[in-house]
């Protein structure tokens, strides 16, 4: 929802809070990659127990994730493979900070707790699996009530304010009913694409 409401807009807004970034030119490619590696430290704490920190590297990690289509685009140096590689990593760091926090509630003996880390770990694969399916066969698929942004701040907030099993279990929620949401669009969006085909046929 907040990629949806604010999109590119936001671009503007991080151009005047950090100049420093577009001054010279920088490869996007290699802001993605640090933050993942930032965020893939916050996992590692999260696993070890240390949650406030994770949230920090988490948030740290996500400012990365915010700045490099900004900076892409602002040197033209927007590509195919770099969409790709953003998409990518997301991925990588959606799954890794799940697993650090599973493996926090496992190691003191909350199965519940990871079994909701499990969950939500589940649902967000789906959220991001429904779009790049959807996507390979509808041009335009943007939909759904919690999106990867939404999905960071509420972890983070969490994390940093001991409220943890309660955004996790936002977060678990709010994913099913946007991976739900997806496959409801999809189905409506190729029902017409399968329409529309058959009448040309006839």
């Amino acid at each position: 929802m907040i990629k949806a409401t604010f999109g590119r807009s936001l671009d503007s807004a991080v151009q005047k809070a950090f100049p420093f970034l577009f001054r010279r030119p920088l490869n996007p490619n290699l802001l993605s990659v640090l933050g993942v590696l930032v965020s893939l430290g916050g996992a590692v704490s999260f696993a070890a127990g240390a949650l406030p920190l994770g949230g920090i590297l988490l948030f740290a990690g996500g400012f990365f994730d915010l700045v490099d289509g900004a900076v892409a685009r602002h040197n033209a140096a927007s590509t195919s493979f770099g969409a790709f590689l953003d998409s990518t990593l997301d991925r990588v760091v959606d799954m890794a900070i799940l697993l650090g926090i599973l493996m926090h509630y496992a190691k003191v003996g909350d199965l519940h707790l990871a079994l909701l880390a499990g969950i939500a770990s589940i649902a967000t694969v789906m959220v991001s699996y429904t779009k790049a399916r959807a996507e390979s066969i509808v041009s335009d698929f943007n939909s759904g009530l919690m999106e990867r942004a939404e999905r960071v701040l509420l972890l983070v907030a969490g994390a940093l304010t001991g409220y943890l099993p309660l955004s996790l279990g936002i977060v678990a929620a709010g994913s099913a009913i946007t991976a739900i949401q997806r496959v409801a669009m999809a189905y409506r969006e190729m029902a017409q694409l399968d329409a529309a085909a058959q009448g040309e046929k006839t």
